[in-house]
């Protein structure tokens, strides 16, 4: 595992001071304990503040009154004279105090070119500002496939099932797992093994059921379900081929041929124009799962670096299940004014749009970033810089073929006969409409016939439109600023508009 080579690495090194970020204790505890026995071998103890320092190994119930405060513990370690790795769990709502923050400093001075080492452990990162140069923050990773084939393999040899588990069933269940940690696994495994009496490829269904909910319990991350096709997506051809063409781009094939896994896509429009369908209807067609990113709970003014560690938290979660989509609704909203954000909250959104950009320039594990935005100008520049995105499309207000296709998508989800309707005048009725207020328009000529016990008509259509005032005439500047920014710098995401731009060109 990468992730323990590199901490053996910085112990043998001799850093007196690693921050290792882990919501898994028991799981770190055996990888510190592994390394620990390399040459020279060193004893691991570990401190809580509920039973102050016990050594390894030792029961847990015993309580060391003399070290159960950091400052004591940490005075307590620097006394010890043997190769030692002194595991703090939780310290971090007390490092912020200046004596422990001082206890920690000199622990450093006095732990160099020694064989110990302090590991703070806590699944919060929180450094203060006089150890950021001294200490290594690692991110110990989820479950890989292989650990989890181990809790798979220990869960079958307790329910006795295990000869009757295929490689394809015993790969499913392990993929479904991805992203939850070793004690999330197990008791999933269990589960669905106590509700079926099994462990096949049948419970895999259990398994991410359970899997979405752990998920949604973080509250940052949603696991998003999505019945309908891109065919629910009126117009927009030009958008739906170039998704077509990579629905297979995560495959080993696409590998072995030599293209690169797709980065991801932003989708700039007028709202309502079905910038968030598209995003939701292609998890179905490229068979992902759909991760919605809500960057508006990420941000946490309740402790400082908790808004970065909730975004690390999600950014790790969707790595560790994908291939994957990450989904962020109305980014233009998440980094409004981030360049500026020290006078209004700390710089808090400038540290979350940095880190964001970072992870998007850097990362290696197939997660395709797919952002919405109504309000181009409200983006940083960085953010649009070539390289971030494979594509920039544009989303236009529907023209009168995209505005017919999307009434008679709309209608047929309703009534199985439309052939009473006529399209054609209901199309040069609504120009302007957004696929959004197509959709409302319709919904209101029902609920007008329907107050009335009767079936709805052309004519209560008709009218709802009239009673509507669109976008397009209430923010009528913005979308002409949008539709000039977008025709140099995105690309249409309908087809007519595109072949109109080639030849133009």
């Amino acid at each position: 595992m990468v992730m323990k080579e590199e901490l053996s690495i910085l112990v043998q090194a001799q850093y007196p001071l690693i921050y290792l970020v882990t919501s898994e204790e028991e799981r770190a505890e055996q990888t510190i304990e592994a390394l620990a026995q390399t040459k020279p071998p060193r004893r691991v103890f570990i401190w809580t503040v509920t039973h102050g320092i016990v050594e390894y190994g030792q029961p847990r119930n015993v309580t060391q009154h003399n070290t159960v405060s950091p400052e004591a513990a940490i005075e307590w370690a620097i006394r010890q004279r043997e190769p030692s790795i002194f595991v703090f769990k939780d310290l971090h709502p007390f490092i912020d105090s200046p004596a422990v923050t001082r206890w920690l400093r000199d622990a450093i001075a006095s732990f160099k070119e020694t064989q110990r080492t302090i590991v703070l452990m806590s699944p919060v990162q929180n450094v203060p500002i006089e150890l950021e140069k001294e200490v290594v923050v690692l991110d110990y990773p989820l479950p890989d496939m292989s650990e989890l084939n181990v809790v798979l393999s220990q869960q079958l040899e307790l329910s006795r099932v295990r000869r009757t588990v295929t490689t394809e069933a015993r790969e499913k269940l392990l993929k479904a797992a991805l992203g939850l940690t070793r004690d999330e696994a197990e008791k999933v495994y269990r589960k669905a093994q106590v509700t079926s009496g099994r462990l096949t490829e049948a419970e895999v269904d259990i398994v991410l059921s359970e899997k979405k909910q752990l998920i949604r319990r973080n509250g940052i991350l949603e696991y998003i379900e999505e019945d309908e096709t891109l065919d629910a997506v009126g117009g927009l051809e030009e958008l739906k081929h170039w998704l077509r063409q990579r629905s297979n781009a995560f495959t080993e094939r696409a590998r072995e041929y030599g293209l690169p896994q797709p980065k991801g896509m932003m989708i700039l429009g007028v709202p309502g124009c079905g910038k968030s369908l598209i995003a939701k209807t292609t998890s179905r067609l490229w068979g992902l799962p759909l991760l919605r990113l809500d960057m508006g709970r990420v941000y946490d003014g309740s402790m400082v670096g908790r808004s970065e560690a909730n975004l690390r938290n999600a950014l790790k979660t969707a790595e560790s299940i994908s291939p994957a989509i990450l989904f962020i609704d109305e980014i233009d909203k998440a980094f409004a004014g981030s360049s500026g954000s020290a006078d209004s909250d700390g710089g808090t959104s400038s540290r979350i749009f940095g880190s964001f950009l970072t992870w998007m320039q850097e990362k290696t594990s197939p997660v395709f970033v797919m952002a919405t935005a109504n309000r181009v100008e409200r983006l940083p520049g960085e953010f649009l810089r070539k390289g971030r995105f494979d594509e920039i499309f544009f989303v236009d207000l529907p023209n009168a073929e995209e505005r017919k296709d999307i009434f008679r998508i709309h209608l047929s989800k309703r009534r199985t006969d439309i052939t009473r309707f006529d399209l054609d005048q209901l199309v040069l009725v609504c120009d302007g409409f957004s696929g959004a207020e197509i959709e409302q328009a319709l919904v209101a000529a029902m609920y007008e016939a329907f107050a009335q016990d009767r079936e709805f008509t052309q004519l209560d259509i008709i009218a709802a439109i009239r009673a509507t005032l669109p976008l397009s005439k209430t923010m009528q500047e913005q979308v002409t600023a949008l539709r000039d920014w977008a025709r140099q710098r995105a690309r249409p995401a309908a087809s007519s508009v595109a072949e109109y731009q080639r030849l133009e060109f």
